[in-house]
């Protein structure tokens, strides 16, 4: 019967940690929201994995060796490609920790890697494992964790995108069904059940899971009432001066490969991605997209990456015509972001790298890197280009005609475009009959009509809204990805081949460097904040032409006249939208302009916060961090208080340490259940005490604490024998 017994409590205890473990969940499951982590499953696996190991109670050194390897095998398949625990794997883990430890302690907190971030996560999720486990099973104790559990997906319901309508309902359930467990179990602990098939038959979990589903049922189905206080989230926005039209969930600045859901606010992010030395500034180009979806930007076939022999890539995005001039520019990445291809300027020629190949897609134009047939970022490459001067007069002249089978490509849009996105385009160009002429209209065309830039309170449009149809006519506000994909759109509106570019400009000149080889080229530092989209126009007999519609952003690319004439003149004649004096400021004035205007696309899965912001994510992990350690710290005070108090009997040899370890063995029997009564003699408990641990170590340390009362003195030639009494009855009561 005891056994059968054991075996149900293992049941229940099981059910209730379990219900611990999905109301973690609900913790980790808003992360991939506000935090932009794109593996949560992993982390979500491992947390299982913590859960399950924690469930057998095994000895502590051997839950930590067990922990300990799946989390660096989860580090190692994330980040490493060496095999776990060898020689060169090592080597590296070593770098990776101790450059990360110089970074914390130097609390240049941009800097810590993807590598160490994971890794704290998983250490949380770890302590955490734990931390529940006291909760859950050993205390019984469930009502402030639930309760944690609402104010958190509340809280993170009303001041963040993440939408906790059905968290709310999965927390209710689970919540009651493990307070119905626990408070079950301690009535069957306390034998207030008289009925015996209670205690041999979990049947009784069908009445709480029905009462639960059925109050479920009641409360998800039954009328409710509305809001009733209002929002908080205007009012802080008021009073902090961000107020504003809606907004999308904050993104993450950067280069990133998912574009099909564009709109919302961003955060500027400064980290340094990468370090060019060269003459002038250009676009730095990762690839280019071709299928407006109606909410973003896909590719219409998955890449076919093709090998570029030597080095030398086979793309031409401009034909011989278009005048040239051969440079060299060198790139050195910082370590921060990892962006496995190249990154590279009009009329790449040759990537030069060692031990490096090339893959290109010649429909995405992206240039895939491989190191030892494996696809990884590359920490330095040069590039030989040639750098286009596009002359203005040819590009009006270049009759269109028919549109090819290519060029039609380039004109697809989604069958439910609000119609009125064409009547705009037409309005804009009418006066205008050619292809160039009405792509600069277009392009103006935002800079003449109060559009704005702004990277907050930027709008998602809603399932029912075109993303384009909303910038132009409803919000009239955004970054890049909202200009350049509104230009793209009502150029195809007028069948005028266009398609979507992006990826950095052309960053920031470093004072006092030069590249050693040629001391006039300057060294440009590119940052995430540099991640841009920007707009290419196909023209008959030349190619693709960049355009730049982005308010406050001027055209990198160099156009000039027959007369001579630079890119500012030229932009001067048509009516830009940027001052010909603002093109032509001095670098450390673009630089004041790029580092509050330019523009980011959302990052992958590292994620990274600013400086100057903490994210509510960091606040989350910093509480559940210090309450695990608090925890631990409290859950151990017994073994620590032990360790302290020995070091203090062997240094001091004296009746107060004496009285002073005989009073923290007995708290520590207390702890266990023996309580000394208040009409029992110290004699009377030792001889209780000894019974129980068939021993007579209680019996000399009383007789001797009994003396040292009496006599106010202690014999030091027994204290040693008498400390080593002391730590093996602990070590026995302890365990």
């Amino acid at each position: 019967m005891k056994n059968f017994l054991q075996s149900k409590s293992i049941l229940y205890t099981s059910l209730l940690y379990l219900c611990g473990l999905l109301l973690f969940l609900e913790w980790l499951y808003p992360v991939e929201d506000i935090a932009e982590i794109s593996n949560l499953s992993v982390f979500i696996f491992y947390a299982f994995f913590c859960f399950f190991i924690s469930l057998f109670q095994m000895k502590w050194w051997i839950t930590f060796l067990i922990k300990g390897f799946g989390l660096l095998f989860i580090v190692n398949g994330l980040f490493f490609e060496q095999s776990i625990l060898s020689l060169h794997w090592l080597e590296a883990f070593y770098t990776e920790f101790t450059y990360n430890m110089d970074v914390l302690f130097s609390q240049q907190w941009y800097y810590i890697t993807p590598v160490f971030r994971s890794m704290l996560f998983l250490i949380l999720i770890w302590l955490i494992s734990y931390l529940l486990h006291y909760w859950f099973v050993v205390m019984k104790r469930i009502l402030l964790f639930v309760l944690l559990t609402f104010v958190y997906i509340t809280v993170l319901d009303t001041y963040t995108a993440y939408d906790a309508s059905l968290s709310i309902v999965r927390t209710f359930v689970i919540s009651f069904i493990a307070l119905g467990i626990a408070n079950f179990m301690k009535e069957l602990d306390s034998a207030s059940i008289p009925f015996g098939w209670v205690k041999k038959t979990p049947t009784w979990l069908f009445p709480l899971l029905g009462i639960v589903l059925f109050s479920t049922i009641i409360g998800f189905a039954g009328p409710k009432m509305g809001p009733q206080w209002p929002d908080p989230v205007p009012f802080i926005q008021s009073a902090t001066g961000t107020g504003g039209g809606s907004s999308g969930p904050i993104q993450k600045v950067g280069y990133g490969e998912d574009d099909s859901r564009l709109g919302g606010s961003f955060q500027q992010d400064d980290t340094p991605v990468f370090q060019a030395t060269g003459e002038g500034k250009h676009y730095w180009r990762i690839e280019t997209k071709d299928v407006y979806t109606g909410k973003g930007w896909e590719l219409f076939t998955e890449p076919e990456y093709q090998v570029q022999e030597d080095g030398i890539i086979d793309l031409k995005t401009f034909t011989s015509a278009v005048e040239t001039e051969r440079l060299e520019s060198t790139l050195v990445f910082q370590g921060n972001t990892s962006i496995e291809k190249l990154i590279y300027p009009y009329g790449i020629h040759q990537a030069i790298a060692e031990d490096a190949s090339y893959f290109l897609d010649e429909h995405s134009e992206a240039i895939q890197t491989k190191v030892d047939d494996q696809v990884t970022d590359l920490d330095r490459y040069s590039i030989v280009y040639d750098e286009p001067s596009f002359e203005t007069e040819k590009l009006r002249e270049t009759d269109a005609g028919e549109l090819t089978d290519y060029e039609a490509f380039y004109t697809q849009l989604p069958s439910a475009l609000p119609d009125r996105i064409g009547e705009l385009a037409v309005d804009i160009t009418s006066v205008y009959n050619n292809r160039y002429d009405q792509a600069r209209a277009i392009e103006r065309y935002f800079g003449q009509n109060e559009f704005e830039y702004q990277t907050e309170n930027v709008p998602v449009p809603s399932r029912q809204e075109d993303y384009v149809d909303q910038f132009l006519f409803d919000s009239q506000v955004g970054y890049c990805d909202n200009f350049s994909t509104a230009m793209v759109v009502m150029l195809r509106t007028l069948d005028i081949p266009a398609r979507w570019a992006k990826g950095f400009t052309g960053g920031q000149v470093i004072p006092g460097l030069s590249m050693d080889a040629d001391p006039s080229s300057d060294v440009y530092e590119v940052t995430n904040s540099n991640a841009h989209s920007w707009v290419e126009v196909y023209f008959p007999d030349v190619g693709w032409v960049p355009f730049e519609p982005t308010q406050g952003f001027s055209n990198l690319t160099d156009f000039h006249s027959d007369t001579g004439q630079n890119n500012a003149v030229e932009d001067q004649d048509d009516g830009p939208d940027v001052p010909p004096e603002q093109a032509e400021q001095e670098p450390e004035s673009e630089r004041e302009q790029e580092a509050s205007d330019e523009e980011p696309e959302i990052a992958q899965a590292e994620d990274e916060s600013g400086n100057s912001s903490l994210k509510i994510w960091h606040v989350i992990v910093g509480v559940l961090l210090l309450a695990a350690i608090s925890l631990i710290v409290y859950k151990t005070r017994f073994r620590w208080q032990t360790l302290l108090l020995a070091r203090k009997l062997k240094r001091q040899k004296n009746a107060e340490t004496y009285q002073e370890a005989y009073h923290h063995l007995l708290n520590i029997l207390q702890h266990n259940g023996f309580k000394k009564e208040t009409d029992q003699t110290l004699s009377e408990f030792a001889k209780q005490i000894d019974a129980h641990y068939e021993t007579d170590e209680m019996g000399q340390l009383t007789t001797h604490f009994e003396h040292v009362l009496y006599r106010n003195k202690v014999n030091e030639s027994e204290m040693d024998k008498l400390t080593k009494l002391w730590k093996d009855l602990i070590k026995r009561v302890m365990g």
